[in-house]
């Protein structure tokens, strides 16, 4: 038996109001993410040699990489990706988005409490498991790292076919995933449900990190405040517009974060007996209560928020289910049991 450590978290039924707790270590990582503490460089060189170009020393005189240059956060990831998961093919079109590794490993563990505090403390490992992944992006972050930390089975969507033909190439050229991993193209890219899901399928969890901005010239701003607020706008240096790259619907929809997630919540309502828990991260805190009406509206019977951090930057995903306790119970005895 696993048990995860304990964690803070708020849990609520939907009509009451819910309101998210502090992590216990702020600005910590979950103590399973294997990204803790300071990167050991000549091990990852070793590993991955190509790295050794892009290491630099910090102004406190350590090791690390330029993280204004795309090239080496792509390189960067690659390591990570091949030293702590043995993913050892991996590789996305030049402009897409660039994950940073330990915060989606976050939401993937914290996802992974959330089953276990319905399961004896256990949690739900192996095939048993399947996750949908609502914008898998290029780089099918999320199904790599939650097949290898916990062997779950996953379905990834976009709405972007050159996104998931990437995703499928780095699928193709790791042997083993195919068998764990789908990719399935979103058609209609008004939907996110609808029309993606087959009316036989069950999902144990949905994941998914919405685009965060309104438009294309608001997340330009973003990205310029960013350097400016990291000290990192040398007038001499000719910086990306954006830090990590990124394609439009990777990056902004109209209306923004706020208006995605009332879209997902209201399309899960449509779908409620097919996945156990929904769940999105919401990187606003402002957007919260507009989340929490919404998904009363909905007729979520029970709704949790999680806060996660990393350093100085703090996130958060609510999760939801129109399961009652009774039938989260038969869907446990008839997936996991």
């Amino acid at each position: 038996m696993s048990l995860p450590p304990k964690h803070p978290r708020h849990k609520s039924a939907a009509p009451r109001a819910a309101q998210p707790k502090p992590a216990a270590d702020k600005g910590q990582l979950h103590p399973r993410n294997r990204h803790q503490g300071r990167y050991d460089f000549p091990a990852l060189i070793a590993s991955s040699p190509e790295l050794a170009a892009f290491v630099i020393i910090n102004p406190y005189g350590k090791q690390s990489i330029d993280f204004a240059n795309p090239a080496a956060v792509k390189v960067f990831n690659r390591a990570l990706l091949k030293q702590f998961y043995g993913i050892a093919h991996w590789d996305i079109p030049a402009d897409y988005l660039c994950p940073p590794i330990p915060g989606r490993a976050d939401y993937l563990h914290y996802l992974a409490d959330l089953l276990a505090s319905c399961n004896g403390g256990e949690i739900p490992r192996g095939a048993r498991v399947r996750v949908l992944d609502i914008g898998v992006g290029a780089n099918c972050i999320y199904p790599l790292l939650g097949h290898r930390e916990y062997a779950w089975q996953f379905l990834g969507s976009d709405i972007a076919a050159s996104a998931i033909a990437s995703a499928k190439a780095i699928v193709q050229s790791n042997p083993g995933l195919g068998a764990a991993i789908e990719l399935r193209q979103q058609l209609d890219a008004q939907h996110i449900f609808q029309g993606l899901l087959q009316a036989d399928e069950r999902f144990d969890l949905s994941l998914c990190n919405p685009p965060f901005h309104a438009s294309a010239a608001e997340a330009s701003s973003g990205s310029k405040r960013k350097w400016r607020n990291l000290g990192k706008l040398d007038p001499k240096r000719k910086l990306p517009v954006l830090n990590f790259g990124g394609q439009a619907a990777e990056l902004w929809c109209q209306g923004g974060e706020a208006a995605f997630v009332n879209r997902l919540i209201q399309e899960s309502a449509q779908v409620p007996q097919q996945v156990q828990w929904f769940s999105s991260l919401i990187s606003k805190a402002s957007n919260l209560p507009g989340v929490y009406s919404a998904l009363k509206q909905a007729g979520a019977r029970e709704v949790r928020t999680v806060e996660m951090a990393q350093g100085q930057k703090q996130s958060r995903f609510v999760a939801w289910t129109f399961l009652t306790a009774e039938q989260q119970q038969s869907w446990r005895q008839a997936r996991w049991q």
